[in-house]
């Protein structure tokens, strides 16, 4: 399952609005006797992968899913084999056919998924579409590692809205820019080559109109080609600027969105936004957050300080008046990046 965790990782950001699933069929070892005959298998294929296996993750949209790469890599090795996918296979016709059917025509005699699907289309129906035609199937195999890797995929199926992913960068006093609004850079390259790989598993990146004007940035993926998550021109996210970007700004073409954050997250969602990336500035991370729109906070911490309170701050607008009323997270992971720190931030529980 941890293979196939990693298969949906290569193809993350770019198979919205499908999720990011990966797959492994493993065929049974030389000499097995599985079924009720007794039957051996064959030796496997020598150009499967490590072990004999036979992997594939989500094509683009319109092209196969993960199990159907992964059943049309392994052949007739697919026979008896056990085949182990991240999500609960589709038992439904959308732009490809289902998914469960493939799996009982290539001969599979077990199937192991590490979550149920909170698809409403498919939301167990898969799995009992496998039972029912004789697969044997466990569920929850690597529950907690899927989850996480699903998470915006599964908050989108739940409530109609990207998940909400804001990155902040600072000194460690909590400063973003010099008084006079020099920021570049704070962070070092890894901490930005990092970022931009933040980027390239987001569907889309959002900016306030302000920062537009300001920094007039490109809000794109520039990663080297030989890197994983290298992107073409066109595989770029999707950018959306808070209010109206200026004529000849960098980010456009662009969605402009104005009025209520939640109402345009509704809308985002509906174009298949599953994951968002807020980017700034000040006054839009403080909006996300006074709102508690952020399901994940980036922090990328600069081992520098400004050492004055005239600096700008991470967020701009009124905070909590009282100690009482202080906001507290949960800090998911802590990583070294170079000479900089980034910290994962889960808001606190509703």
């Amino acid at each position: 399952m941890l293979r196939a965790v990693a298969q949906a990782e290569t193809v993350r950001g770019r198979t919205a609005p499908n999720p990011w699933v990966g797959a492994v069929v493993v065929p049974p070892a030389v000499g097995e006797p599985v079924g009720p005959e007794g039957v051996e298998v064959a030796d496997p294929d020598p150009d499967a992968g490590a072990g004999g296996w036979f992997a594939g993750a989500t094509a683009p949209p319109g092209g196969p899913h993960a199990e159907v790469e992964a059943l049309t890599r392994a052949g007739e090795h697919a026979e008896l084999a056990t085949l182990y996918v991240t999500l609960e296979p589709c038992a439904h016709y959308g732009r490809t056919p289902p998914c469960t059917d493939a799996i009982v025509a290539a001969g599979i005699r077990r199937v192991v998924v590490g979550m149920e699907d909170p698809d409403p289309r498919v939301a167990g129906r898969g799995i009992a579409a496998l039972r029912q035609a004789g697969v044997d199937v466990d569920v929850g195999v690597e529950g907690a590692v899927v989850g996480e890797q699903l998470a915006a995929y599964v908050h989108h199926r739940r409530t109609g809205r990207p998940w909400v992913v804001l990155k902040l960068a600072s000194s460690l006093d909590g400063r973003t820019a010099a008084p006079d609004g020099s920021s570049r850079w704070i962070t070092g390259e890894t901490a930005r080559l990092d970022a931009h790989r933040l980027r390239a598993r987001s569907d889309a990146i959002l900016v306030g109109a302000g920062t537009v004007r300001v920094d007039d940035p490109a809000l794109t993926v520039r990663l080297p080609p030989d890197d994983p998550d290298h992107r073409s021109s066109e595989e770029q996210p999707v950018r959306v600027v808070l209010g109206q970007a200026p004529v000849g700004a960098a980010v456009l073409p662009a969605l402009e969105r104005s009025g209520d954050l939640l109402e345009i997250l509704t809308g985002l969602g509906a174009e298949g936004i599953l994951q968002l990336l807020v980017e700034g500035g000040a006054r839009v991370a403080h909006a996300f957050h006074a709102a508690g729109l952020v399901d994940r906070y980036v922090v990328y911490l600069a081992p520098a300080l400004f050492g004055g309170d005239d600096a700008r701050p991470l967020f701009s607008g009124p905070g909590v008046t009282t100690i009482d009323s202080l906001w507290r997270g949960t800090i998911r992971t802590a990583t070294s990046l170079g000479g900089d720190l980034r910290v994962d931030l889960e808001p606190p529980a509703a």
